[in-house]
């Protein structure tokens, strides 16, 4: 990737992506691999940050996010799960393996019925990975490099502007033209504010603080999470706190820095001790303000991640929902580019990334529901607590967290319709996830067909055409697999060529 400073002059691009966190370093491998020019502008100079790193920065990837990074070939890169064989043991010990949790309340692997998840075969990837924002970063950036994506760094929009065909972005004393913008500059999102986007939602019932410092009487504190009458903590590792203080928000602070006075304050308050700290070495606070954008795209300005949608980092949802928005936006905008989109194709990313994003805010909303120091809640977190040592129980909140179940309601049609392709394994050892890394469409034809080979050349090099049995014991014939491994359409029976055009239709535009 080329790292510059802001050079004077006006350059002009397809994309122009507003933050070079994992989203808007994703979407730009996504955009760059389907040939378009992208720049990446970024306010902060270096890509370190403590914040980042282990542990605070470890993030629980869902299924689909390493769906997508393993058919980017992205997936083998990332060190920390080679690493971290159990992270949960940092948090709870026990006898049993837990897996996850909801608000504080875990689950474990022995209590999760996978046989209930009927569309996951054998080839599958793992339900769930952790991963560090920091590595994610750097994995994502090299790969961008390859792809020809430019950077400038310490690059702060302070303006922009759109015409009928085209935005000007204002960085410093430079201006960069785009065809397209797209805001995945966090919460604060500079892009969001000047598009003049709204951002509804709710505001914030506590002032979360994840601190590194030095404890004179670790003993004072017990291990894993707990929930007290004055809120909730948690030490992950030996001086790593997490903790949160029921006060509507009133303690953040922003960026503004924390004082080693401040956080043991919190700390006894909040573990009902009368522990002492000698040393902060890190803090920084947030808090579950829960907020999203009413619409995704103003013009040719669109929002992803969290410039899209804010919440509690409970549970880690954040970064998921990012990334899949990413990996849904990036092949219809190439496509929208490049004059090969359908009508209603880049509307469909707000159509089909919105819902998900508000129950994720949902999600969030309800962990915080039950962790708040109330009787109230202390009631309905027990009955949770009880529901999820249930086999059914536990099995739905893993699908819910690992994000097994998420679906886009593409219509009737086969059940596989808009849901992750499963990874078809060929009798050659490659999968379906392996032959979507070059960021096409795929029709799968099971039997082979002649008319079905003709059918898919019709599309000029749009749509690999691939034939041959599956290992897996699943009733297919054929399906159309969408460049983002969505199922666009699937039979178990004889083809019908006029239901595979008409789906087709929705999503690629037949060469002359």
């Amino acid at each position: 990737m080329k790292d510059t400073t802001p050079p004077p002059t006006t350059t002009h691009y397809d994309v122009i992506i507003a933050g070079a966190g994992p989203v808007g370093l994703f979407l730009a491998c996504e955009l760059a691999l389907a040939h378009c020019s992208v720049l990446i502008l970024e306010k902060q100079q270096e890509l370190s940050s403590p914040i980042k790193r282990f542990p605070f920065g470890i993030r629980g990837l869902s299924t689909p996010s390493v769906e997508a990074l393993y058919r980017r070939n992205l997936l083998d890169e990332l060190e920390v799960p080679k690493r971290l064989k159990d992270p949960h043991k940092i948090f709870v010990k026990g006898p049993k393996r837990q897996v996850g949790h909801f608000a504080g309340i875990p689950f474990y692997e022995s209590d999760i019925d996978t046989t209930q998840w009927g569309h996951r075969v054998a080839g599958s990837t793992d339900t769930h990975l952790m991963a560090e924002m920091e590595e994610l970063e750097t994995v994502f950036t090299r790969r961008a490099l390859s792809l020809g994506v430019t950077m400038v760094r310490g690059a702060a929009i302070s303006g922009l502007s759109q015409s009928a065909d085209a935005v000007t972005v204002q960085a410093g004393s430079s201006s960069y033209t785009g065809r397209w913008l797209v805001g995945c500059d966090g919460s604060r999102s500079v892009v969001r504010k000047a598009a003049r986007f709204e951002f509804a939602g709710t505001e914030p019932a506590f002032t979360g603080y994840s601190a590194k410092v030095t404890i004179a009487d670790p003993e004072q504190l017990l291990p894993g999470r707990n929930l007290t009458p004055g809120g909730m903590y948690l030490q992950s590792q030996p001086g790593y706190l997490n903790m949160l203080e029921f006060d509507g928000g009133a303690a953040h602070q922003g960026d503004q820095p924390l004082t080693l006075e401040q956080v043991q304050a919190v700390l006894r308050r909040v573990s009902g001790t009368d522990v002492t700290l000698t040393e902060l070495h890190m803090a920084t606070t947030w808090t579950d303000r829960a907020r999203q954008a009413t619409h995704y795209r103003n013009g040719r300005i669109l929002l992803a991640g969290d410039a899209a949608h804010i919440h509690s980092p409970l549970g880690g949802q954040g970064l998921n929902l990012g990334l899949g928005d990413a990996m849904n936006l990036g092949w219809k905008l190439a496509a929208t580019l490049q004059g090969r989109a359908p009508e209603g194709l880049l509307d469909s990313y707000e159509a089909e990334r919105y819902p998900l994003g508000a129950q994720v805010l949902d999600w969030s909303r309800a962990q915080v529901a039950i962790m708040r120091p109330t009787p109230e809640a202390r009631a309905l977190n027990a009955i949770i607590r009880d529901l999820m040592q249930t086999r059914d129980g536990a099995t739905y909140m893993a699908g819910r967290v690992w994000g097994i179940h998420t679906h886009y309601d593409l219509g009737a049609g086969h059940p596989l319709v808009g849901r992750s392709v499963p990874n078809f394994s060929f009798a050659d050892s490659t999968t379906i996830g392996e032959r979507l890394r070059p960021g096409k469409a795929l029709l799968l034809d099971v039997a082979g067909s002649d008319s079905l080979a003709t059918w898919a050349a019709g599309y000029g090099g749009q749509i690999d055409y691939i034939t041959g049995g599956i290992q897996d014991a699943v009733a297919i014939s054929a399906v159309l697999i969408r460049p983002d491994g969505i199922v666009a359409w699937a039979t178990d029976g004889a083809v019908d060529l006029n239901e595979l055009q008409q789906a087709a239709d929705r999503w690629l535009v037949k060469r002359a």
